[in-house]
């Protein structure tokens, strides 16, 4: 893996830090590029739980795109930019398995828009984070102006994009529900890890589907979104898991979940 992310595995979870702190952990091509090759990585690994996101140091979770770079682009290579950054996030929320944000430090611009493209987001409380990018003359271009109509609504949206807003707290960020839960300076990481284990001593076919019935069903007219809902459920009643999981309830012991 490049030197700018780190990767780690331990107990079926999967740890990947970009680790550019001298620059604040800014997304330059190379360090997207990274990235991508992570997630690719991990969605082959059948093995995995649960994907956690961070940032190295404590200063920053990812600050933004590198502007030095993105200053230099052509109408053409701008778009071409952002299709290339929306699609890494995009694999990044597609992944089979639930992925976390452990938001350490400041989350500004491509930063904040891979935050919410991850399933989860855990903040500590001395972060602040934004979508600046209309005092640059630019707009959020990986998918941050839809993903955050969908997260926060319409109206708060329009405020943090059009504002260019970069002092939202971690408290007001989980007030209005852009991020799960917040915790004290410096517990981000170890936060998001022990969610991460929660969700790993779940049934792991029983949640890809949970997540495949959220996630696609709320882009789905609400009946055809109950039909996904109830064909997903019966899914799992021909699990393997399914069986185990009642069992075990009932001889009230912790289930032992293989995957299948």
């Amino acid at each position: 893996m490049s030197e700018l992310v780190g990767v780690e595995t331990s107990e079926g979870i999967r740890t990947v830090t970009v680790q550019r702190p001298e620059k604040l952990n800014a997304l330059n091509a190379q360090v997207l590029d990274a990235i991508d090759a992570a997630v690719i990585d991990a969605g082959r690994d059948a093995s995995l739980r649960c994907l956690i996101v961070t940032g190295a140091g404590e200063k920053a979770f990812i600050a933004g795109a590198d502007i030095g770079e993105l200053a230099k682009l052509t109408p053409i290579e701008g778009r071409e930019h952002a299709r290339h950054g929306q699609a890494v996030l995009d694999r990044i929320e597609a992944l089979p398995i639930p992925s976390i944000a452990a938001i350490n430090g400041f989350a500004y611009g491509g930063g904040l828009e891979l935050a919410m493209a991850c399933t989860l987001r855990v903040a500590s409380e001395n972060v602040r984070m934004g979508l600046p990018e209309t005092s640059l003359g630019i707009l959020p271009g990986y998918g941050g102006t839809q993903r955050l109509a969908r997260l926060v609504g319409r109206a708060r949206a329009y405020e943090l994009v059009l504002t260019a807003s970069k002092g939202v707290t971690a408290a007001e960020a989980e007030r209005i529900g852009l991020v799960n839960r917040v915790v004290p300076a410096g517990q981000a990481l170890t936060a998001a890890r022990d969610m991460a284990r929660a969700i790993a001593a779940n049934g792991p076919a029983a949640v890809r589907y949970a997540l495949d019935a959220i996630r696609s069903g709320i882009e789905m007219p609400s009946v055809e979104g109950r039909l996904l809902e109830a064909t997903l459920f019966g899914l799992c009643a021909a699990t393997a898991d399914m069986k185990e999981g009642m069992t075990a309830f009932l001889e009230k012991r912790p289930a032992k979940f293989t995957g299948t």
